[in-house]
């Protein structure tokens, strides 16, 4: 028994070009599982009022208060802030938008912007213009709002 030693030889632009690939696999795959396992992100919609209810007056159209509504986006929450007094839409705005958030949505305060002012000016949600080009993140976050105005009416605190 002989033993002889064998020598490879590879180029180290084959060895680079191997540990690239194989890292994009692994990456892939990682993605591939976390897209398919993770947690879905469909919207969470849940409405909290940040004021003491106290008896509601029944000839006004709102109680007046502060009510926000959490959107997800991808994996930030967000708050759509609501003002009311018991007659008028005060004030829309966004609470909690964090730098990511900003980055990766861009539209989202753009597009807030123009519905409270439209909201706040006819104070009320029918006939929102929108731009074409963000249409989705308008219905979004007209959505937040009408659950915000939803939870702020007196009607549902009697």
């Amino acid at each position: 028994m002989s033993a002889k030693t064998k020598i490879l030889v590879m180029k180290k632009r084959e060895v680079i070009y191997t540990l690239l690939f194989l890292a994009l696999v692994i990456l892939l795959v990682i993605l591939l599982i976390s897209m398919f396992t993770g947690k879905s992100s469909s919207k969470t919609v849940q409405t909290t009022q940040e004021e003491t209810s106290a008896k509601p007056d029944t000839s006004s159209q709102y109680i007046a208060g502060i009510y926000t509504t959490p959107v997800t986006l991808g994996s930030s929450s967000v708050d759509v802030e609501v003002t009311v007094d018991k007659d008028h839409i005060n004030s829309i705005r966004l609470v909690n938008l964090s730098e990511a958030a900003t980055a990766m949505y861009p539209l989202v305060s753009p597009s807030l912007e123009d519905i409270a002012a439209q909201v706040c000016q006819t104070q009320s949600l029918e006939n929102i213009s929108c731009p074409e080009d963000n249409r989705y993140t308008s219905q979004m976050l007209l959505n937040a709002i009408s659950k915000a105005l939803e939870t702020a009416r007196t009607e549902n605190w009697q």
